[in-house]
């Protein structure tokens, strides 16, 4: 699905991405994991095509990308913090966002019922609490029937409730042979929902592979504690 090969980006004289080489299995969820400022961010932001990159290349279904745009349409993406004009109702925004991608695959009916969003769509955004901001952002992320999702800290404000019907919906798309990339500071979450986790660390991977293996190679009892050794370790 996604092919990064000696990656490079730097802005000025500061590398903030250094020489990654990584692949994203097509059916998989791939947890990111790094401290403040490790270059995650950027890493997202240069599959999304929004940062060119300084060297390297990223191949996105076997095509290298070259400042293309189209494969944003077969991504779904949820940011950590999503801004959407104040004056408009949740709803609107839903509209808006259809009628800019056209998309024939348009599922926000069911999504709208199934997280639970339909009594908050004629609310205006300024009045949403973060909890059902988060779920207009989950609505747009998944309301297109992505191939590839992107999904940077998803469960940050939710309830619990909410919390789970997104992991369901991650489990059960990613068994549709759906790839996910997720950011979380709660690995809690991540060793319930990855499958494999990428460590940065200054803007280079320090560790990829199974969250499995990393627990066994660290000797702990849970991904928490294996993250925390491996982060003492830099």
């Amino acid at each position: 699905m996604i092919r990064i090969e000696k990656l490079w980006k730097s802005f000025g004289r500061l590398d903030v991405l250094r020489d990654l080489d990584l692949q994203i299995e097509t059916g998989s969820v791939t947890a990111l994991v790094g401290h403040n400022g490790s270059g995650k961010t950027t890493l997202i932001k240069c599959i999304l095509g929004l940062d060119r990159l300084s060297r390297g290349a990223v191949h996105f279904q076997g095509k290298q990308l070259n400042g293309e745009v189209d494969h944003r349409q077969m991504i779904g993406y949820m940011p950590q913090l999503a801004r959407f004009p104040e004056n408009l109702t949740a709803g609107e925004i839903l509209d808006m966002i259809s009628d800019l991608r056209g998309n024939p695959r348009d599922s926000r009916t069911e999504l709208i019922e199934y997280f639970g969003l339909q009594t908050e769509l004629e609310k205006s955004v300024r009045v949403l609490s973060g909890g059902n901001r988060q779920k207009v952002s989950m609505v747009i992320a998944f309301m297109f029937d992505p191939e590839f999702l992107i999904l940077d800290e998803p469960t940050a404000g939710l309830d619990p409730l909410a919390s789970s019907l997104l992991k369901d919906r991650i489990q059960t798309d990613r068994d549709a042979g759906k790839t996910f990339l997720i950011t979380s500071h709660m690995m809690s979450e991540l060793e319930e929902l990855a499958d494999h986790i990428v460590y940065l660390h200054d803007g280079r991977i320090v560790y990829q592979g199974t969250i499995l293996d990393l627990i066994a190679d660290n000797q702990e009892p849970n991904l928490e504690r294996a993250i925390a050794r491996l982060m003492r370790a830099f």
